[in-house]
């Protein structure tokens, strides 16, 4: 079935009607903590499973990253159109970052500006994999989208990720004028451990003094690398993220256990979480990192942070990247958009 997509069919398989895709899944439904899962997401976990996808933690970190390009290529066919994309190179705190820049249309007025962090448990991903996801967010949300391609582990453990995401995030807010872009209305996503490292750049560049993100966009993000939530045990293996692969990304990003606890790993567990930017949050129903998410949509809450947590019950993790095929992952990517869109002061 990868084979068919691959050569252009995914479209097709996916646009049947849903009588038929029922039956391609077996005719059965998938329940669990009291949600159903998505036809569309059912479809493409079977597609999956026909073509003998193996998980992540089964493979070196360099099959693992040609195995996510390949999988991303499937559906770049059908990516939104853009103005503009420009290449851009960061300096960093070890060298050049690569980057990204996505530009909606080129009517003049100042946007706002979202730096994007790709997810891949900050081991695989890259410009590449996420670009259907940033001229996404780009279209939806009518803001430019500065997509970074930070350090991966285990090559760059942890730290190194953050150190480039909150470099590139500083020079994203110091040139935005330069770019064409509003430098008071410059914000955060990711996904992920993109979300992860949003995240941790807002509660950062909050603290340090320096310009701070206007607003951020939580993508299914890990929050806690410390403890697994329950959702861990609900959607251990079947729903495309394992907690197995989990295992496999925390072992190669973090250089000890002991570091699963520091706040710029896990950003559930800093001290405060007040004063920090306006953020939406958005989790998949059939999630290992669904819990974690959410605890921190809690925990923003609680410390008087505008928030808007929105779960899509019937949702896998990877979403972001499948809006062209899955109608409800274009749904509540665009929700995520809108609601970002009107925290920058934009319009779509």
């Amino acid at each position: 079935m990868i084979e068919r997509l691959a050569a252009g069919a995914a479209g097709l398989v996916f646009a049947l009607p849903a009588p038929v895709k029922r039956l391609l899944v077996g005719g059965r439904r998938v329940h669990r903590d009291g949600q159903e899962l998505d036809l569309d997401a059912q479809l493409m976990l079977a597609g999956l499973g026909l073509a003998g996808h193996r998980g992540l933690d089964t493979m070196t970190p360099d099959e693992a990253r040609a195995e996510i390009r390949r999988s991303a290529a499937l559906v770049a066919s059908t990516a939104d159109p853009v103005a503009r994309v420009e290449p851009h190179a960061i300096p960093g705190p070890a060298g050049t970052i690569a980057a990204r820049l996505y530009v909606p249309a080129d009517d003049a007025g100042h946007r706002p500006l979202v730096v994007y962090y790709h997810g891949g448990g900050w081991v695989v991903g890259d410009l590449e994999t996420h670009d259907g996801a940033c001229r996404f967010l780009a279209r939806r949300a009518n803001v430019g989208v500065l997509a970074v391609d930070y350090r991966l582990a285990p090559e760059h453990k942890f730290p190194a990720a953050v150190e480039d995401a909150l470099a590139a995030f500083r020079w994203a807010a110091r040139e935005a004028g330069r770019l064409g872009f509003d430098d008071a209305r410059v914000g955060v996503a990711g996904d992920s451990a993109g979300g992860n490292l949003a995240a941790v750049v807002s509660q950062l560049a909050a603290a340090d003094g320096g310009p701070a993100p206007a607003a951020q966009l939580l993508i299914y993000p890990v929050t806690d690398l410390s403890t697994k939530a329950p959702s861990y045990q609900l959607f251990s293996e079947g729903f495309f993220l394992t907690e197995a692969e989990m295992d496999w990304y925390r072992a190669h990003y973090l250089p000890d256990a002991e570091r699963a606890r520091d706040p710029r790993a896990s950003p559930l567990l800093a001290r405060s979480h007040a004063n920090l930017a306006p953020a939406v949050v958005l989790t998949a129903g059939f999630d290992v990192l669904r819990d974690e998410g959410e605890a921190y949509a809690r925990r923003l809450e609680g410390a008087g942070v505008p928030v808007r947590l929105h779960r899509s019950a019937g949702l896998i993790h990877g979403f972001a990247n499948v809006t062209p095929l899955v109608p409800a992952a274009a749904h509540a990517m665009d929700d995520g958009a809108r609601r970002l869109a009107g925290l920058l002061g934009g319009s779509r």
